[in-house]
């Protein structure tokens, strides 16, 4: 081998080599990225577990921060345009309300306790006889009584025909007629329309287990196990509340034009075909805040397919504002158009800004900016809030719009730029495959930005969902549904809950709903038959005058 050879050995020798370290190195450069995705991700998972979890952030320093109010924002974005003015918001602090505690305790019982002298007793300075002046105030206090159980024993009259049986008489036998005795709620059972109430609104509403009740009830002189609590909540659900669940259901699809839809998981442990620890599904429609129906249906189903969604909504058509999931990104219904939630939007960006090893944002990062822009639209939305529905509609034209097509360009230049956040990514794809469903709620004012209304009457359910953890049966999970969408509807409507259930079980026995539809009409949370005790103590006058009123015009 000649010394030429030897070198150009040599040298392709090195060029081998130093394409192996360029590998190497391109290796180590993705594995380092990888590494700090992964440590991103965990530090937002510690973060979201135990740092704040209100999603307000503070304004952002830099070029953004330099706009005073929103409506100025909105004019620079617009540039030659014409904005719209829109009031900066300012925060009202709303001052103590003087008598706000006495007409808080107006609404209840009340008792009198004076405390008196002795007749015998004499001045405690010179020894001389006491005459009576008056009574002094000295304060007013509120005092526990504890709930009591009372066994009622059910008797009713009987009495004898003096007519029949008798020589001459049309009927030969004696008849014996009995006083109407209304139905029990559950049959050859102890149960009451208000001890069942009373079980469903500690479980529903306080979001207390039946393990729980079951020793208070014991503590109480009851003995009554938590598996007859759970075939009351069952059978009570399916032979009285059913017919208002899907009343509810019917008058949402046929009569609402903007609804919310959610999901979030439920575990029931035997659930054919799968196993106790996978997830299940509760789905949840509401109405929109600008609905005269102020509902919110929970739905139990083994499944989060797009047939789910598909079987709820059919016959509905309006706006559906949720987040992206395929479920309703895919729905393909005639009649439904799609408005996507903005927080979720937000989230994507937020999880994107960059973490340093004690859990605070880096600054200047593009997830930041992203998120500056949301908080800014949201900000519209707040300023806009007692604004009609017409006129929110034609300020979003000119002022969200503004910002959008802001939002919009950066999102535009940031996609075009690379960059290894993973996070970032996804929020910027994310954004732009949605962006038409995300602009659907300048269409209309009665439109939500986000689906926070929905959320808001999940969190209940998810809340309570840490306590019971989960539902022994599917027909326990339909009972949850049934029992969580009467709930948070009576919650929405200003109901008694309590009192609500047990006005149900209370008429529900001894109404022939089959025959008798409108019965059914009269049980709805929003139908303005309810008696008075069925309203939170402070709407009972409103609701009083509002029947009255109803009445003279009727």
């Amino acid at each position: 081998m000649t010394e030429q050879d030897e070198i150009r050995r040599l040298k392709e020798l090195i060029a081998k080599q130093q394409l192996q370290l360029a590998e190497k190195d391109e290796i180590i450069r993705k594995q380092n990225i990888r590494i700090e995705n992964m440590t991103q991700a965990l530090l937002h998972a510690k973060k979201k577990i135990f740092g704040r979890s209100s999603e307000m952030t503070a304004p952002m320093k830099g070029q953004m921060f330099l706009f005073e109010s929103t409506a100025e924002l909105a004019k620079k974005l617009l540039q030659e345009q014409h904005a719209v003015t829109v009031p900066a918001h300012k925060r009202k602090i709303v001052p103590r309300k003087a008598g706000i505690r006495e007409e808080m305790l107006s609404v209840l019982p009340k008792e009198y306790e004076e405390y008196v002298i002795d007749d015998k007793e004499v001045c405690s300075v010179c020894g001389s006889d006491l005459t009576n002046v008056g009574k002094q105030y000295v304060r007013t206090e509120v005092e526990y009584q504890q709930a009591k159980l009372i066994v009622k024993q059910i008797y009713r009259q009987v009495k004898k025909c003096t007519s029949c049986g008798t020589d001459g008489s049309v009927n030969v036998k004696d008849h014996l007629q009995k006083a109407a005795v209304p139905a029990s709620v559950l049959s050859h059972s102890i149960a009451t329309p208000s001890l069942v109430a009373h079980i469903m609104y500690q479980k529903f509403a306080m979001g207390i287990p039946l393990n729980r009740m079951e020793k208070d009830f014991y503590r109480m002189g009851l003995v009554l196990p938590r598996k007859n609590m759970a075939n009351w909540v069952i059978r009570c659900s399916e032979d009285w509340f059913t017919p208002i669940y899907e009343r509810i259901h019917e008058c949402m699809i046929q009569k609402c034009e903007n609804l919310h839809m959610d999901e979030t998981r439920i575990q029931v442990n035997k659930e054919p075909g799968k196993k106790a620890s996978s997830d299940s599904f509760m789905w949840i429609l509401q109405s929109g805040a600008s609905e005269k129906i102020k509902a919110t249906l929970f739905h139990y189903s083994r499944t989060r397919s797009r047939k789910v969604a598909v079987d709820l909504l059919t016959g509905y058509h309006g706006y559906l504002t949720t987040d992206a999931y395929t479920a309703y990104e895919n729905l393909n219904m005639d009649g439904i158009k799609n408005n996507f939630c903005w927080s979720h939007v937000r989230r994507y960006y937020v999880e994107s800004i960059p973490l340093d090893s004690n859990g605070k944002e880096l600054e200047n990062s593009k997830g930041a900016e992203a998120r500056e822009y949301i908080d800014l639209l949201f900000k519209l939305e707040d300023e806009m809030k007692n604004l009609s529905y017409e006129e929110k509609r034609e300020k979003r034209q000119v002022a969200s719009r503004a910002m959008l097509d802001a939002f919009w360009a950066w999102v535009d230049e940031t996609a075009s730029t690379p960059t290894t956040n993973e996070k970032l990514t996804k929020a910027l794809n994310y954004t732009i495959n949605h962006k038409k469903q995300l602009e659907t709620f300048l269409e209309d004012g009665r439109l939500a930005i986000s689906n926070n209304l929905c959320e808001s009457h999940i969190r209940p359910f998810a809340t309570a969902r840490r306590a019971w953890l989960f539902a022994d049966t599917p027909k326990g999970a339909a009972a949850n549904a049934v029992l969580y969408t009467l709930v948070e509807s009576a919650r929405a409507n200003d109901l008694d809950v309590y009192e609500y259930l047990n006005h149900i079980l209370t008429i529900m026995p001894n109404t022939d709903f089959c025959n008798q539809p409108e019965a059914v009409d009269s049980l709805l949370p929003w139908s303005d038959q309810l008696p008075e005790i069925c309203y939170l103590s402070k709407y009972r006058k409103n609701a009083r005058l509002d029947k009255q009123a109803t009445d003279i015009i009727s």
